[in-house]
This record gives structure tokens, sequence and C-alpha cells, in this order.
């Protein structure tokens, strides 16, 4: 039931994506949990006050949550709202972000929350477990089935070895659900950070990706007005560990060890065979 209800919100905020996006303004508070995923690099948007709940929506990952915050502001919840008749409130006020044109999740884009940005819990002693930890923090898209062996991928859009990558994998790998790639979106040019900004904020970012792999230039548009927060976030990332080409993979293999395939592999299938897969 839960999966049904949020591919219809997921329905909904897909058809939203093609107005002009406009600021919010007069936002009320916002629970520090909701601050610190936008400064990991979430987009964010007020849905407005309904029964007395101020409510937001959050996408990062490519997933999205909905949050909301008790009147007395001592507490929020995270799910959906229904109506005391069983009617999902949630649906309607997506559906009204929807129709005020406002499709665009980057309330907080002018807004700077690294303040707020929460420490971390612990912190990895080798180089090698730092720097997995980085990019498991990273704000990424996951491609394939969730509970597959995973890898990590930094990409730019517009990358030709990213797409020839994906696209030998993409058969026999992704598609089968035998392993997970999670891409990291990252642009080397205003147009490209744009179009990763987009792929973050869309919430099917998958169908987006690889629609875009397939030749629909509309599939990843270049909208400026996007927060590019979470793109940047992984931008530091690439270059705090000096990493300058895409793709740049990242995966634990078999034997617990994190491994690194700077651009694309040479050998797919011993890369896969590193990994391991899902039967």
């Amino acid at each position: 039931m839960t999966k049904i209800i949020m591919t219809a919100l997921a329905s909904v905020l897909l058809l939203g994506l093609s107005g002009a996006a406009h600021a919010q303004e007069n936002l009320p508070n916002m629970p520090d949990p909701i601050k610190n995923l936008a400064a990991e690099g979430a987009q964010i948007r007020y849905l407005g006050r309904d029964y007395g709940f101020d409510s937001w929506l959050t996408i990062k990952n490519g997933q999205e949550q909905y949050f909301y915050v008790l009147p007395d502001q001592s507490a929020f919840v995270m799910g959906v709202l229904f109506d005391p008749k069983g009617k999902m409130v949630t649906l309607d006020q997506v559906q009204r972000l929807r129709g005020s044109g406002d499709d665009v999740l980057d309330s907080l884009a002018s807004e700077d929350f690294t303040a707020n940005e929460p420490k971390k819990e612990f912190e990895p002693q080798s180089t090698s477990e730092r720097l997995f930890y980085d990019i498991e923090k990273s704000n990424w898209v996951p491609l394939g089935k969730s509970g597959a062996p995973v890898i990590y991928a930094f990409i730019d859009p517009q990358c030709p070895h990213c797409h020839s990558f994906i696209n030998e994998i993409r058969t026999d790998y992704l598609d089968t659900g035998k392993i997970q790639v999670r891409l990291i979106p990252v642009g080397f040019k205003d147009e490209t950070r744009a179009q990763a900004a987009f792929l973050m904020a869309t919430p099917n970012p998958e169908e987006r990706w690889m629609r875009h792999l397939d030749g629909d230039t509309e599939a990843l548009p270049a909208k400026s007005e996007i927060s590019q927060q979470g793109v940047q976030r992984n931008l530091a990332i690439m270059q705090s560990w000096k990493f300058n080409v895409t793709p740049m993979i990242i995966y634990r293999g078999v034997d617990g060890s994190v491994k690194l395939v700077r651009g694309k592999p040479k050998n797919i299938d011993s890369l896969i065979a590193d990994i391991g897969t899902r039967n």
C-alpha cells in the first residue's frame, strides 16, 4: 500500500516538472533535521499548512519524504497525511504545488545551512574507509534495484564515457537486478551542473537518466533556477580526493576492501566479478 501511495505522489511531482518556478516566501520555521537535509544538498519545498500542520517535501538520493510539523513546533512526524474521511491530503498538497507552477524544489537555494550540517557520527581511521564514508554521504541517485551489490560512480550528464559505462551494464546487470549503481551527479560546466541538479531534484531519476542515454534531449533540462547545492557538495568531494575524471567508480570488493576505477572500466566482466552480484 505504501509503495502505491509513493508512486502516485511521484507521478504527480513528475507531471509538475514543466512549469516556471518561483521563490517561496514567508516560510515558517523549519525543524533542524530538515535544515540538515538541505545542508546535505536535498531539494526542499514547503507544501503549505493543512489541519494545523506545516508541511514539507524533501527529495534526496532519488527519494521523496513528507514532514508534518505540529502546531506548537514541539515535534514533527514523517509520512503522509489523511483527512478524517481517509482522503490523502498529501496528494492534494503536491497537486496544489504543481498547480501553482512552483514545480522546482529549491526553496532553500539562496540560504546557507552549512552551520546546521550534522557532525559525523564517527571518524573512519584508514584513508580508504574515510573515502568510502564520504562517498556514501554524497548526493546520489539510484539505478537498479535496492538490495543488490552497490557501485558508486561520479558522472557528468554529458560525459560519453559515463553513458557508455551505464549502457554496457544496463541490460545484463541493472535491468536484471544483479547490481545497483548510485550515480553521484557533478558538472564541469554551467549546463551540465544544471542538468545534474535536475537529475537529483526529479522524483524519477532512473527513468530520466535512461531517457537521456537514449537520446531524449528533454529528459534532463538545464534549469538554472534549481538549487545546485547538492551538485557543489559532490564536486567538493571529488576535489578533496583529487578526482578529476568521470566516470569515477568506487565500490567495495568481495574481499571487503574499497576499490577505485578511474574512467570507464576496460573490463566490465572483471569489475562485476570483483563486486559480486545478486543471483
